[in-house]
């Protein structure tokens, strides 16, 4: 028998477990156990980029134990990544998940038909502590160009943000500090997960989204210019074909070309246009931009078969701010040799300056052309000016008049 001072308080105690529950519910949903074989909080309701945090709840960028002055560009794990799936026509909810590997049905689409795409952007910290994402909003339309065109599910934009911005959240500690040179390189990837045998879209899409602390792309950085060769023998992407979108198997196909091009000694390759091979198109894993200094001109190719960078576009807007001419068209070769400067510009690279670009003989590999720019050596002063601006922008040291960085915390 029970007294009823011993009813009251365990009825009492229910009530408070049954409040301590509703309210833990309220302020996180947890996703159910899925494939992936772990229970992870969802954001579906978090808005990371808006409510107000906390150091001791965020934490704080470049406290990683890392070599921030040796990162180079390569993988180096971190503390997790972002990832939801497209099913019933619906996609789920993000989960933070730590696991690095993945279980993928042997039909998968991405597998058998190459239904995969992704993104390259980056998160800086300021002197203030804060980080802030750079354009995650071009990013997120691109992926899109990149689904539309290859018939995968389409992320929505505030979606791709949200999964951006939590990634970043909750690997912190692993943006590189303030001053370091390095960023925090963020790695969205949507592939088809689904089996399917016959030519067809997959049911089922996998978004993933990685980060990792990276450095210079090409060693040295803005210190010194690279060594491009024109690659003749080899076509980036075929007119009307799929070289405007960021698909995996473009870099699949340039992994031959840059391999044999680096085996010659030059770090980096410039493609032709395809269908008359008189055209510059873009480097290998990045736009082409030429500086005409007397005339004040920042040319850079316009085509179909061009992966429009949101670096180019960036630096389209400063240059036209600062009173350059810009021109988006044909390139011809030739015009090769009316250029001061020349640069490789793109997420991973940045701004790189190219030295020279050179032609080799098909027959005997000798030299048979080649286009220098600038001093040997030296950073051109065009290609200086312009890095400084955006970097600065990047980076919280200049006024982001443009509204391109997105604040994480």
């Amino acid at each position: 028998h029970q007294s009823p001072s011993s009813t009251m308080c365990r009825t009492t105690a229910l009530n408070l477990l049954v409040l301590a529950t509703s309210l833990t519910q309220t302020a996180y949903s947890f996703t159910t156990p899925s494939r992936w074989g772990r229970k992870k909080p969802s954001f579906s309701s978090l808005k990371v980029a808006a409510e107000p945090t906390t150091d001791s709840a965020v934490g704080k960028p470049g406290t990683a134990d890392m070599d921030w002055a040796n990162l180079g560009f390569e993988f180096r794990p971190t503390k997790s990544h972002v990832r939801m799936t497209y099913k019933d026509g619906k996609w789920s909810p993000p989960e933070l998940v730590e696991e690095e590997t993945i279980n993928l049905h042997i039909g998968a689409t991405a597998l058998h038909y190459g239904q995969s795409c992704f993104e390259g952007l980056k998160a800086f910290a300021h002197e203030d502590g804060s980080v802030h994402v750079f354009r995650p909003d071009e990013n997120a339309k691109r992926m899109q160009n990149s689904c539309e065109r290859t018939m995968m599910a389409v992320l929505p934009k505030e979606k791709f943000v949200e999964a951006v911005m939590a990634a970043v959240k909750d690997n912190i500690a692993y943006v590189p500090p303030h001053g370091s040179g390095g960023a925090l390189y963020i790695r969205p990837l949507l592939f088809g997960s689904g089996p399917r045998i016959g030519l067809q879209p997959a049911d089922e899409y996998t978004f993933l989204c990685m980060v990792l602390p990276v450095g210079d792309y090409y060693k040295g950085g803005l210190a010194a210019p690279v060594d491009a060769l024109l690659i003749e023998d080899f076509d980036r992407a075929a007119p009307r074909g799929v070289g405007n979108v960021k698909v995996a198997g473009n870099y699949a196909a340039d992994l031959l070309p840059n391999m044999l091009g680096k085996k010659k000694g030059f770090p980096i390759g410039l493609y032709l246009d395809a269908a008359t091979q008189t055209c510059v198109e873009e480097f290998s894993t990045s736009n082409f931009v030429g500086i005409d200094t007397a005339s004040k001109k920042y040319v850079t190719p316009k085509s179909a078969s061009v992966l429009p960078s949101i670096t180019n576009k960036s630096l389209m807007q400063i240059a036209a701010d600062e009173g350059w001419s810009v021109e988006a068209r044909d390139v011809p070769v030739k015009e090769l040799e009316s250029y001061d400067e020349v640069l490789a510009v793109g997420t991973a690279v940045v701004v790189t300056p190219v030295g020279s670009v050179t032609k080799l003989n098909p027959e005997d590999g000798s030299v048979q052309n080649k286009y220098e720019f600038g001093t040997e050596g030296e950073v051109g002063p065009t290609t200086r000016q312009f890095y400084d601006r955006v970097r600065a922008i990047q980076s919280g040291e200049e006024e982001d008049k443009f509204g391109w960085n997105f604040k994480v915390c």
